[in-house]
């Protein structure tokens, strides 16, 4: 998860210097798509969770927070989703502030909207102004990280992953 992060936070760097040399190249050049990744492997997910996340990094404060469980097929799943949770509502506790982002990207996204239903139970309404809530999944998972994000005040965001 690390490197993912990382990665985020180079292409937040990276992009006000990009974007000031080539404004107007950006007019004319269209981004490329990175494909959803077939493979449950995180190195495999990076390319294309930034490249869904780039367009909506505009205005943060800090770098990203960013959720990634993998397959349901790996040997310590249970154990891997259990400390995701965890962590997650840790940093839910804490308090996230206006200015922040959280992502949420997976190749389970059934379990992976079961852990942001689950740890947003415990934030008090209103709370997260300002925060945005980037889940990348199907447009009926979207809705239900909707119905249990939105309470706490956020700016949600979909991304469909095709």
């Amino acid at each position: 998860m690390n490197t993912l992060s990382r990665l985020l936070v180079v292409a937040c760097l990276a992009l006000p210097f990009t974007a000031c040399k080539k404004e107007d190249a950006a007019k004319t050049e269209a981004v490329a798509a990175v494909p959803l990744p077939t493979s449950g492997e995180q190195k495999d997910w990076q390319p294309y969770v930034v490249y869904k996340l780039t367009p909506h990094l505009a205005g943060l404060t800090n770098q990203p927070y960013v959720y990634f469980l993998p397959k349901p097929d790996v040997p310590d799943f249970d154990a891997q989703y259990q400390r995701l949770l965890e962590k997650l509502q840790q940093d839910l506790s804490r308090g996230i502030v206006e200015g922040n982002l959280l992502a949420f990207a997976s190749p389970a996204p059934d379990k992976e909207t079961e852990m942001i239903e689950a740890a947003f139970k415990q934030v008090p309404a209103g709370t997260m102004k300002g925060v945005k809530v980037v889940f990348i999944g199907t447009p009926i998972l979207g809705e239900r990280v909707k119905a249990a994000v939105e309470p706490a005040g956020v700016n949600y965001i979909f991304e469909e992953a095709k």
